[in-house]
């Protein structure tokens, strides 16, 4: 280190939710899932046992902080690698250096943060030294790993799953911090439950986010600090929408439809729309639902909602915010009758499981030369010319099947 590290060192304004992490695993707040006595995951830690890992959760919720700690209580040599701006290269020096810990007796910890952006190439790369033992991987991520990780590394390691903090300890997350700069600062800010819940509302779980409004609403407020003034600060809260909630939302809006909740339907409608989503994609799994579970249980949910659809290539928004309302509002309302998809899906099951024969001889087609030649459309009744004349259409084979 020279002079000049040291005094990029001195001038860092350290953010408090870094000057905050915990330094225990019993400070560790909001994942009593992962880390209580009846864990078994918290269990495994107990028992001194090191295992390979991915912590999965939307970003806020402790993944880098729970790492850390997890290193310091194994002792373990930890070294934190950030996927963004990392290669295979560091991930070489880090089996390098955790060879050489290996020796001395010292088991390492890589640590990976953001995962899901390694390539296929830079996941294999951690492969055989997570399989040998010479290391053990805790990679972090806010995507699902079933969609964003490499199914060999998926094998071997474990998924946790970390959820967004609660009110109960985002609001301790929070008093610590007020109480910290208060203080360190001697400012004499009085909090107020208001403020703390106006704060919980906005941070929607985060608690890195919960206390960098913390700390900047403390030095705007000059000793009169309100909710007003937080919100006016953030001047709103910070849409978060990831690849993951954007499905699951997509999902839920689907399911609400399915099971007749217009109410539930159009509350992730506005989700969707508030966060961003393009109203085409709205569209399209409005007109899937429409089809997959309605189907001609009301055959004008389809024209419906395949009519919002033009309609919203026209005009987009937030105009189209009504459209998509208004057709959300049928289809959920709508009877339900799924026969047709799992009609469908019987039959293609049916044809890939080997049940795929070949077409009747009086059902092929005759629109050439040679095709009477071949015995191809022989004993083919007009439908028209003799509505009463009954005539198989299913392959002998499949005589008796029935998908309605």
């Amino acid at each position: 280190m020279n002079l000049f590290d040291n005094l990029e060192n001195i001038n860092k304004q350290m953010p408090l939710a870094n000057i905050l992490r915990p330094k225990t695993l019993d400070e560790y707040l909001g994942q009593t899932n992962v880390i209580s006595d009846n864990s078994p995951i918290y269990n495994l830690l107990k028992a001194k046992r090191i295992f390979s890992f991915i912590l999965w959760g939307p970003p806020g919720c402790g993944k880098t902080t729970l790492a850390r700690l997890i290193a310091n209580y194994h002792n373990a040599n930890f070294i934190e690698l950030s996927a963004v701006t990392s290669g295979v290269k560091d991930v070489k020096e880090a089996v390098e250096n955790a060879k050489e810990n290996l020796r001395n007796g010292i088991k390492t910890i890589l640590f990976i943060d953001e995962i899901h952006r390694y390539s296929k190439t830079q996941q294999d790369a951690l492969l055989p030294h997570i399989e040998d033992g010479t290391l053990h991987l805790i990679g972090s991520t806010t995507e699902n790993p079933s969609f964003q990780v490499i199914p060999a590394l998926l094998s071997r390691v474990q998924i946790i799953m970390l959820n967004a903090i609660d009110n109960e300890s985002m609001r301790k997350i929070i008093l610590k911090g007020f109480n910290y700069l208060n203080e360190n600062y001697k400012l004499n800010v009085k909090i107020d439950d208001d403020v703390i819940d106006t704060i919980i509302r906005l941070s929607s779980g985060d608690a890195r986010f919960a206390l960098n409004t913390v700390e900047n609403s403390y030095f705007a407020a000059k000793n009169n600090l309100t909710s007003a003034l937080v919100s006016k600060l953030l001047q709103k809260s910070l849409a978060k929408y990831d690849e993951s909630e954007r499905y699951d939302c997509l999902s839920a809006y689907q399911k609400s439809m399915r099971g007749s909740d217009p109410n539930a339907s159009i509350y992730y409608l506005a989700k969707m729309l508030s966060k961003g989503e393009d109203p085409r994609v709205i569209a399209r799994r409005l007109v899937v639902c429409a089809s997959e579970d309605v189907g001609n249980g009301d055959y004008r949910a389809l024209l419906i909602a395949n009519a919002a659809m033009n309609a919203v290539e026209k005009i987009g928004m937030p105009e189209c915010r009504i459209i998509l309302a208004q057709a959300t509002e049928y289809v959920a309302r709508a009877k339900k009758r799924n026969s047709d998809a799992v009609a469908i899906d019987s039959a293609i099951e049916d044809i890939k499981s080997g049940k795929d024969y070949p077409i009747p001889l009086h059902l092929k087609d005759t629109h050439y030369k040679d095709a009477k030649k071949y015995g191809f459309g022989e004993g083919y009744v007009y439908t028209h010319d003799n509505p009463e004349y009954i005539q198989t259409f299913m392959p002998d084979e499949m005589k008796d099947v029935k998908y309605f």
